[in-house]
C-alpha cells in the first residue's frame, strides 16, 4: 500500500532553503516541512527517512535536526502543516457563500464540487492515509488532523450556512447540525465510489456526487421561497 499511494502522489515538493535572516529560516522550515510531507507520502513513516526528507528539501541532514528535532517530530509538524493547507483551500472555497448570488442552488453546486475535488486531491489523500496508517502509534495525531481540517471546514460551513438562514435563503434552526448534513452527503458517497481513495474518479462522477448532495441537502433546508 505505501509503495501503490507512494508511486501516485503528487503532493507539494521541497521549495529550497529560501532567503536570509528570520524569513529564511521560516522558508527554510517550511520547505523542509513540505518535503517531509512528500518522503512520508511516498514511503510511510517507518519507510522515509531523515537523510531523503534532507535531500527533498535540498538541505543538510543536520538542518533538518537543527529546525525539528527529530523524525517523530518532523513527522507530527510535516502533518499539522499539511492538514493546515488543506484546510485553508477549502476555507477559500467556502468564501464563495458569502455571496453566493441570485441562483443559491447553482453556488452551492459549485461549492460542493470544488470541496470534492480538494477531498480526492493528492495532499488531502496523502494526509487520509497517514493518519489512518499510524493511528496505533500516534492516536492523538488524529484528533490533531481532524481539528485542522474537519472540525475548521464544518464551523466554516456553519457560519456561512447561519448568514444564509438569517437571510431567509435557507431554513435551517441549527446551522451547526446542517452543515454537517451536507458534509457527510458529500464525504460517504466520495469515500465510498473511490473505495477509500484507491479508486480514481472522473470530473463528472464528482459532480453527480456533488450535485445530488446539494439536492438532498435543499429538500432538507430549502427556505421555501
Amino acid at each position: 500500500m505505501t509503495e501503490r499511494h507512494g508511486a501516485s502522489t503528487g503532493v507539494v515538493r521541497g521549495t529550497g532553503a529560501g532567503g536570509a535572516g528570520g524569513s529564511g529560516r521560516i522558508d527554510k522550515r517550511r520547505a523542509i516541512l513540505d518535503a517531509a510531507f512528500v518522503v512520508f507520502a511516498r514511503r510511510g513513516y517507518a519507510g522515509a527517512g531523515v537523510k531523503e526528507i534532507a535531500a527533498e528539501a535540498g538541505v543538510a541532514k543536520p538542518t533538518v535536526y537543527n529546525h525539528l528535532t527529530d523524525k517523530e517530530n518532523l513527522f507530527r509538524r510535516a502533518m499539522e502543516a499539511a492538514a493546515d493547507a488543506v484546510a485553508e483551500e477549502n476555507l477559500a472555497v467556502l468564501d464563495r457563500l458569502r455571496a453566493p448570488g441570485d441562483d443559491l442552488e447553482a453556488a452551492l453546486d459549485d461549492v460542493a464540487f470544488r470541496l470534492l475535488k480538494i477531498c480526492r486531491g493528492e495532499r488531502a489523500g496523502a494526509l487520509r492515509w497517514l493518519t489512518h496508517a499510524q493511528v496505533a502509534e500516534f492516536p492523538d495525531l488524529v484528533v490533531a488532523v481532524q481539528e485542522r481540517t474537519a472540525v475548521r471546514v464544518a464551523d466554516a460551513l456553519a457560519d456561512r450556512l447561519a448568514r444564509l438562514a438569517l437571510a431567509g435563503r435557507l431554513r435551517t434552526g441549527d446551522p451547526a447540525h446542517a452543515a454537517e448534513q451536507l458534509l457527510s452527503l458529500l464525504t460517504g458517497p466520495l469515500e465510498l465510489r473511490s473505495r477509500l481513495g484507491t479508486r480514481p474518479l472522473s470530473t463528472a462522477e464528482t459532480r453527480a456526487i456533488a450535485e445530488r448532495a446539494v439536492r438532498t441537502f435543499l429538500r432538507a433546508h430549502a427556505s421555501g421561497e
